[in-house]
């Protein structure tokens, strides 16, 4: 019977943010841009239980909205550029943002989905109708 090694735990935010395999902390998850792998190349981890959904999108465009909208607020008084300024300036800059967080948070996500075994949700019937 062969024996699975021992992997130290894994800080979840850090091999999250690099997008490292939540088991060993050296296989990439991401395959491209957001694509999620099959396993991990190193340990050879099923990512099969990984399913962040709508989750990174939603985490990474409120902390862009937080923080790109006091930045946005802090420009905006200080400078009082006219609106094109924000419309050729901003509004890319803040797409762009969210963008760039996308990956990192979808990352961590399946890396806490491993760590605290999430799973679908099973609903059981109390017997009542």
């Amino acid at each position: 019977m062969a024996q699975t090694p021992d992997y130290p735990k894994q800080n979840t935010l850090l091999v999250g943010l690099r997008r490292r395999c939540p088991r060993c902390g050296q296989g990439p998850v991401l395959k491209g841009f957001l694509k999620m792998r099959d396993r991990c190349p190193a340990c050879g981890l099923d990512y099969g239980f990984a399913d962040p959904a709508d989750g990174p999108a939603f985490f990474g465009m409120s902390l862009v909205g937080l923080f790109g909208m006091m930045a946005f607020m802090a420009f905006e008084f200080t400078v009082r550029p006219p609106v094109w300024v924000h419309m050729v300036v901003t509004f890319p800059l803040l797409v762009l943002a969210c963008l760039a967080v996308l990956p990192p948070i979808k990352g961590w996500m399946v890396a806490e989905q491993y760590v605290r075994r999430a799973s679908e949700a099973e609903w059981e019937s109390t017997g009542k109708s």
